[in-house]
C-alpha cells in the first residue's frame, strides 16, 4: 500500500511546483509555455481527487477494523504499535487534504493566470486600434 501513498506524494508536489512557477513574478518568457504544460495536465490531475476518496476509504476503513489497545493487558510493543498506527493515517490523511488543495489551487490559479493573460491580449489590441 507504501506505493499509493508515494505517487500521491509525488503529485501533490508536482502541484505546489507547478503553483509556485506560476505565481513567481519575472518569469513572463516562460509563462506561455507553463500555462500550457499546466491546462494540459489538469485533466490527468483531476485523477487524483477519487484516488484520494478511495484512499480516505482506506484509511477510514482501517481505522474502523484496528484492534483497540486502550485496555491495561496491551503490552508495550502492542500500545507502540496501535500508536504508529494512527500517526501514519493522521499523516496520510494530511497528505490526501495537501494534494485536493494543492490541486484546486492549482486549478483556480491557471484559470485566473489564462483570464489575465487575455485581458491582457485585448488591451494590446485595443492599443493598436487607437
Amino acid at each position: 500500500m507504501a506505493l499509493e501513498w508515494v505517487v500521491l506524494g509525488y503529485a501533490a508536489a508536482a502541484e505546489a511546483v507547478m503553483i509556485i512557477l506560476l505565481t513567481l513574478p519575472g518569469l513572463s518568457s516562460l509563462r506561455k509555455g507553463l500555462i500550457a504544460v499546466t491546462t494540459s495536465l489538469l485533466k490527468p490531475f483531476l485523477s487524483i481527487v477519487p484516488f484520494c476518496l478511495f484512499l480516505l476509504m482506506d484509511i477510514y476503513w482501517k481505522y474502523e477494523t484496528r484492534p483497540s489497545c486502550e485496555s491495561v493487558n496491551c503490552s508495550p510493543s502492542e500500545h507502540l504499535r496501535h500508536q504508529k498506527s494512527i500517526m501514519k493515517s493522521q499523516r496520510n490523511a494530511l497528505l490526501i487534504a495537501a494534494a485536493l488543495v494543492f490541486y484546486w489551487i492549482l486549478y483556480s490559479v491557471t484559470k485566473l493566470v489564462v483570464r489575465v493573460d487575455q485581458l491582457n491580449q485585448r488591451i494590446e489590441k485595443l492599443k493598436n486600434k487607437e
